[in-house]
């Protein structure tokens, strides 16, 4: 299933969550409405997760009869896909932690441009704010103080069931799907801030510097997570492409990592790091930074799934 989180454009103060069904958007608590009886979908997609397997056994179910009775659904209970805007899968999760430093073509990157000096001996992270989270298909602001903006497309795992203590062996019971983030990163004050030793980067939190989506692809669509090819496109010329088995840490080692201490709960989630091919690598990378008009997109072959947004310059 492909789950996400949406407002209708004539209803852009109105979250719903919803699933794909075909070329269509369901909205899923207005489908339960239509079918009459009790309700159990909530209004957030991080509820929903906390629901666990009956809360997705519950979508399965308004699937199986979105596509028998679509007929006679009333409006709005199905939408076309140019009719919706995206939002962030999870907008407001409780933990968004990022793995650094986890791609070893990446990492040979970062040590041509003194970002980093060795391999840390265990998974190491930072914290993404919910604030710099914005949604496919939405336009990023580039400020005007910066001019070395690069695109990092990630893996991201989306946390169904709470983990405390995990083991590696069960890090997949705890996993309820993948999405994509782009990592958006201000190359002009990312040296400053991993020599100062910051787990809080401004040049990864910045308004709109976190796109994510457009959905949550459900574990039993996905395979061999690492066996994923990620590109990224910058107006319609391919910039990378890697496979996720490039990673270190994987999700075994990250979630019986940050386990020990801290409570996974259910809608958070663990981006797994940048893969190599960033601008920043390239020797001309101040060609391929970045600019105002540039549609960035980021993508899963398989399962595909794309991720685009357009960068713009500061509105007035």
């Amino acid at each position: 299933m492909r789950l996400a989180t949406y407002t209708l454009k004539s209803e852009p103060a109105h979250p719903r969550i919803g699933a794909l069904l075909g070329n269509q958007m369901l909205d899923l608590y207005a489908c339960e409405c239509a079918m009459g009886g009790r309700n159990v979908i909530p209004g957030s997609m991080k509820q929903l997760l906390a629901l666990g397997k009956p809360g997705l056994d519950r979508v399965r179910m308004l699937l199986d009869y979105a596509q028998t009775h679509a007929p006679k659904l009333v409006p709005g209970v199905l939408s076309k896909l140019d009719a919706i805007q995206f939002l962030p899968p999870v907008p407001d999760a409780d933990k968004f932690l990022c793995v650094g430093k986890n791609y070893r073509t990446h990492l040979e990157e970062l040590k041509k441009n003194d970002l980093i000096k060795e391999l840390p001996g265990e998974p190491t992270g930072f914290i993404k704010l919910n604030t710099c989270l914005t949604g496919h298909d939405a336009e990023v602001e580039r400020p005007a103080t910066i001019s070395r903006l690069d695109y990092e497309p990630e893996l991201v795992f989306v946390i169904g069931k709470r983990a405390f203590g995990a083991k590696g062996k069960d890090a997949f019971d705890h996993v309820m799907g993948i999405t994509i983030l782009n990592d958006l990163t201000c190359r002009d004050t990312q040296k400053r801030e991993v020599a100062s030793g910051s787990r809080f980067w401004t040049s990864k939190n910045a308004p709109g510097f976190g796109p994510l989506g457009p959905y949550i692809i459900t574990m039993d669509e996905v395979g061999d997570p690492y066996d994923i090819w990620v590109t990224c496109s910058v107006n319609g010329e391919q910039r990378m492409r890697v496979n996720t088995n490039d990673q270190i840490w994987k999700l075994p080692d990250i979630i019986e990592h940050f386990s020990r201490l801290l409570p996974l709960e259910p809608g958070d989630m663990f981006s797994t790091g940048a893969p190599g091919g960033v601008a920043v690598g390239k020797p001309n990378a101040e060609d391929l930074y970045l600019k105002p008009g540039d549609i960035v997109e980021c993508a899963f072959e398989k399962p595909a799934m794309a991720l685009r947004n357009r960068i713009i310059a500061p509105k007035a």
